[in-house]
């Protein structure tokens, strides 16, 4: 099933083109805002799925093109990102140690919405095409063998990141946790719609260009064991987001105007804009293709805007 907040947050299931309102399946939920009934219809699951299945088969729909959707997890405790995660299509001799940082909820924006990057000294702004884990019950100290069963879903992720900050410390928090640094959607699809999450093709387009192209099967440490090594340090609650990690070769960099486009086999297409009121700019080119051409450090230089040099 595919389960979406679309125009004032009305809960909806997606059916092929449509999206049908179920809002009344959860209207007795109480609830301070959406992330309660998203939250509830999770940890409750057994009691909604077969209600929401008979509202969406009931209902007529409207068709997707026509509504708004807003991020299906409007606000979650718990924003985990797996840090080098990836084996760089083969190119790294040996998994990286398995690592992650916390993103705030306030970094979350849905389908449609716009990245803002921060008046604020960068070397260059970059979103990684990811996809998340959506957690289905609370989850501590849970073993690899038992994690997928912890699993309620996935959904599209893309990790928004102000690369060289300063000073030195603190820089995953400073670099991650901007506000809009975590664009997620357009909707949660549950667990047994894909068969097997270490094989989705995954790809990021920035204007229409293909910029990030990769499949999970290169991820380093699997989701089991990711969930193994996140719990063991603290708990993760239904509706909580564990985020898998990206290739980054692919990485460019995310300038004013931007349309992005984020699509993971079964998951439906992401799609923001980029927005900075300083108009940086920098070359149009992938990691890989900086590096390939032989320029000094990581990442292409800012070549126009506020605090170019």
């Amino acid at each position: 099933m595919k389960l979406a907040f679309f125009d004032d947050f009305k809960l909806g299931v997606v059916t092929g083109d449509k999206v049908v309102d179920v809002s009344d399946v959860v209207k007795d939920i109480p609830k301070l805002g959406p992330q309660d009934v998203i939250r509830t219809v999770i940890e409750q699951w057994g009691t909604y799925k077969g209600k929401l299945a008979d509202a969406a088969a009931k209902g007529q729909g409207k068709p997707v093109s026509q509504v708004k959707f807003r991020a299906p997890l409007p606000k979650p405790e718990n924003i985990i990102c797996m840090a080098v995660n990836y084996m760089e299509d083969g190119t790294l001799p040996e998994p990286a140690p398995i690592n992650a940082f916390m993103k705030s909820p306030s970094s979350i924006i849905g389908d449609g919405d716009t990245m803002v990057l921060p008046d604020m000294p960068a070397t260059i702004f970059e979103g990684e095409a990811e996809f998340a884990v959506v957690i289905g019950k609370k989850a501590t100290q849970v073993k690899a063998a038992d994690a997928m069963n912890y699993v309620f879903g996935y959904t599209n992720f893309i990790d928004g990141s102000a690369r060289g900050v300063v000073p030195p410390t603190n820089v995953f928090y400073q670099m991650k946790s901007r506000d809009t640094f975590a664009p997620i959607g357009p909707y949660i699809v549950t667990a047994d719609e894909i068969a097997d999450p270490h094989k989705l093709p995954i790809v990021l387009t920035n204007n229409g260009t293909v910029m990030q192209k990769f499949n999970s099967d290169d991820m380093a440490h699997k989701i089991p064991r990711c969930i193994e090594w996140v719990t063991a340090i603290h708990t993760l609650l239904p509706g909580d987001i564990l985020a898998t990690g990206t290739n980054h070769r692919g990485l460019n960099p995310f300038m004013d105007g931007d349309k992005i486009e984020l699509t993971t086999e079964g998951l439906g297409t992401l799609h923001i804009t980029v927005r900075d009121d300083q108009k940086r700019t920098w070359a149009r080119i992938t990691r890989l293709k900086h590096k390939e051409s032989g320029a000094e450090g990581v990442h292409t230089k800012q070549t126009g805007g506020k605090y170019a040099k």
